[in-house]
Parts: C-alpha cells; structure tokens; sequence
C-alpha cells in the first residue's frame, strides 16, 4: 500500500510515481510505504486551502475551536494506538511516546483559549474625537514541515494555533514517520472541519520546495536539522513568506560540586539517552565543574551501562533505536573520531546486538570522557545517544564553553546555589535554561525558544508567540463626525 495525501478534506493518490519504504527501525519490518508528492499536489492542496480560507476566516474563534475540543477528545479516546503508532516508526519506548501525546494535547489546550488571546487593543481620544485600534487577522494559508523525532507533538506546536487564528495549512511530515500524521488527519477528518482548512502532502524535498516557492502560501514553520532549517528559512523568506525554522543544537549541563549526586545522574541520564538521544533538547555534553568529576563520572557510567535497550514496544525497555542505518553509522562515526583526538570512552554502546532484533538500529548509550573541548564531537550535534564529559575548575569556564558555541537550544545547570542558578541563567546564551532540569522543555503556553544557530526567525512555536505569527496586525484609525453632511 502507498499512503494518501489528505487534501480539501478527502483522502487522495498522490500524483508522484517515486515512493520509500516505512521501516520500524527495532525490528525493521516494512510498516507502510510512502510517496514523494510532486509540485501539482502541492498546488492542489493549495487551491484547496485558499477556498476554505474564505469562509474560515469568517468562522467566529468560539465556533473554530470546537473542532479543537473534538480533536482533543478523539486524541485521547485513541491514545493507546497512538503511541503504538509513534514507537513502531520513529523507535522510542510507549512511556516516551504518551509523554508527546500529552504535549501535544498541552498545545490543543492552549490554543482553545484564542478567543482571548487572539485580542486586539484600542485607545480612545488618541487626538481629539479620534479613536485607534489594533485587531489582529489570520495570515492565509499556512504551512507545516515537521521533523522525524517527534511526529506527533511537533506539528502541534502550530496546528491548533493556526487554524484557531482562522488560517487554513498543509502539514508536510517527515517522509520517515509520516503514519503518524496519517492517524491524527484521521482524527481530524472526524471533527468535521470544514474541508480544505486542513491538509496533508506527503513527500521530500520536491514537495518541501514547492511549499516555499508558492506565493499562496504565506507563512512556513519547520522544525530539523540546522543547515536544513537555513536553507528553509532563506529560500522561504526570498519569496516573501514569514518563517520560523527550528534548527539543531548542542546542549551542555553543567554539574557543579555540591549538586545533588543522586538525582542529578538520573536527570542528566534521562536527558543524555532518552528518546535514544534524537531529540533537539538531549544533553550532549555534561561540563564537571571543580570536584564534581570525582563522582559525576562514575555514577553516570554506571547508569548508561544498565540502561535497558531494545524494541520500544515491549514492558520495562528504557530506550530505543535510532532511526535509521544512515544515523546509526553516523553516530558510530563521530564517536570513532572523539576517540581517535583522545576521548576515553567510559562506555561504548557501538557494535549494539539486541536480543532478537539484532538488526534493528540500535546504539547502546555511550559516554565519552576527556573530550576536546573544541573537537568535533564538542561543537557537532551528534542526535544520538552519547554523552561527553568535559572537566572545567570553574562556572565562569563553563559559561564560557555555552557561549562559544554556534548552539543556543538549550543549556541547564546542576547546583543547590542560589546565587550560581542566578549567575547561570542571567549569562548563559541558550535559548531554554534548565536548573536541576535536563530537558528545559517548555510548557505550551509559553514559547519554545532557541538562539543563534539553533533558531531562524523572530517569532517562536507554541503560547503567545504562536499567535502573533500566525496572525497579522492590522491598526483602524477611526473619526466620526456628528454631522454626516460635514463631509461634504
């Protein structure tokens, strides 16, 4: 079977001939197979979108979002496939794929409340007899490219917000999980949206291209790698689109000595090695400040090597697989090379052999210590599981190491300080600051913030900041004379 693109509220073939497998990457079985949309699919999804943006717009934000009511509804009635639906094609364990389906709904929930946050503002009297007033109106159609590592909860970030700001979209998923979002446009259909407001184009780089070359559509969010993220973002923004590109990152913890030894090593486990380390908020990097190396080292070695590995489906797993035989060699690759500059590796989870799934794609968690603190495993995103372990003598070098880097996803500190968590989150340029946190996951109604490489635009996903770039402003300047005939 070949998977339908989803356009102007029916499930329809794709008019490209080229398609990929689906492959669960634990036991590589081949789940589905997808097509690569051409540029005519897009144009269909367009014209589809823009039809429906006439009378969606008009739709009063009370009555958009009880479509948002049913769909969360309907997430939760069928969460259990759901899940099942995420671990059999990205790889991570159930427990990790109900946390996504639980931000995602996080994101409906926001989202809900738009009636209020979607208000303007005025003032009377800004002369005499004039009034002034800002009201803000949906962009258009939008557009979604979602990454491979959250399929689920990603294209929430913007979904909710932009159809509750009374815009139209077309969701791009990524072309190795796309029965994700095969399941929730499902969902949606059963809302009873009207059709066109949302629609689905399955495909790669042909159908990514077509999205921002098209001048209907008028604002791009996307979420990957970051020489991809500026790519979209320039060639988006050269047609005049408004854009948010969530890029890569390299995110450093840093464990002071009176941090606490026992929690702190389970955090920064959990955030080195969950979701197998493909995620843009793992620690990739642990800095021991001082004599913090004299435990940090040992008690994080001994969690990786007893972290259980192996097919996300089954009860007590803790980690997965990576997502593909391309990322595997990849991740053995720049390990190879740490260790060939220096790195001690502590724990080498390369050479994996699972029980059963022998093939599937796994990487047992690895830890590198002495690692160069400008080499390349230091300054390159490795989005797997492994962790280096660099040592400093002091916060002030840690900072420093943070703010070198071309990075600014996401930084967090281990410490019972006061005054250092003050220091560390006053100067440290990372876009999402954890103290004692390993994932600085925001919550929804607040943005998902990131700096410098790891962010192209202005404006961010989720809470507040979903709603300004998913709606311009416009400003009424009023004066109404007491008498109609004055004017003449």
């Amino acid at each position: 079977m070949v998977l339908p693109n989803y356009i102007n509220g029916e499930w329809q073939p794709s008019n490209g001939t080229e398609t990929l497998e689906i492959i669960n990457p634990a036991t590589l079985e081949i789940l589905d197979r997808v097509p690569l949309s051409r540029r005519e699919d897009v144009a269909t999804a367009v014209q589809a979108a823009a039809t429906a943006f006439k009378d969606w717009r008009k739709t009063p934000p009370l009555n958009r979002i009880q479509y948002l009511f049913k769909l969360k509804t309907l997430i939760e009635e069928n969460l259990e496939e759901l899940c099942r639906t995420i671990t059999r094609e990205c790889g991570k364990t159930l427990a990790e794929s109900k946390g996504e389906w639980q931000r995602a709904i996080e994101n409906i929930e926001v989202a809900c409340g738009i009636p209020t946050l979607m208000q303007g503002y005025n003032l009377e009297d800004i002369a005499r007899g004039i009034d002034e007033m800002m009201i803000r109106q949906p962009v258009g159609i939008t557009a979604i490219i979602a990454p491979f590592n959250f399929p689920g909860m990603i294209p929430f970030w913007f979904l909710p917000y932009a159809i509750a700001c009374g815009n139209t979209v077309i969701v791009k998923p990524s072309e190795k999980v796309p029965l994700t979002m095969q399941y929730i446009f499902e969902l949606l259909h059963k809302t009873g949206l009207p059709k066109g407001v949302v629609n689905l184009i399955n495909g790669a780089r042909e159908a990514v291209d077509a999205i921002l070359e098209h001048p209907q559509i008028r604002a791009v969010s996307f979420v990957g790698s970051s020489p991809i993220a500026k790519y979209v973002y320039g060639k988006a923004a050269s047609h005049g689109k408004r854009v948010q590109c969530q890029g890569g990152a390299k995110n450093p913890i840093i464990i002071l000595p009176d941090a606490d030894r026992v929690l702190t090593t389970k955090i920064a486990a959990d955030s080195a090695f969950g979701c197998a380390g493909q995620r843009c908020l793992a620690a990739s990097l642990a800095v021991t400040v001082g004599e913090a190396k004299n435990w940090f080292v040992e008690t994080i070695a001994e969690t990786a090597e007893t972290r259980i590995v192996g097919n996300g489906l089954e009860e007590g797993v803790q980690m997965g697989p990576v997502i593909t035989a391309q990322s595997q060699e990849r991740i053995a690759g720049l390990v190879e090379e740490a260790i060939a500059a220096g790195a001690k590796p502590l724990v080498d989870g390369r050479k994996a052999k699972i029980s059963s799934y022998e093939n599937g794609y796994f990487i047992r968690p690895t830890l590198l210590s002495e690692v160069d603190p400008v080499g390349t495993l230091a300054k390159t995103e490795v989005f797997g599981p492994v962790l280096g372990v660099i040592e400093m003598e002091t916060i002030d070098e840690a900072i420093a190491l943070v703010n070198r880097g071309q990075w600014g996803n996401m930084a967090c500190l281990f410490t019972s300080s006061g005054a250092a968590a003050r220091k560390f989150r006053y100067e440290a340029e990372a876009g999402n600051i954890g103290i004692n946190i390993g994932v600085a996951a925001p919550m929804a109604f607040f943005p998902f913030s990131g700096w410098k490489e790891s962010f192209f635009g202005d404006l961010h996903g989720q809470g507040k900041q979903a709603i300004e770039f998913f709606t311009q402003t416009k400003v009424v300047v009023e004066r109404w004379f007491d008498d109609w005939t004055r004017q003449f």
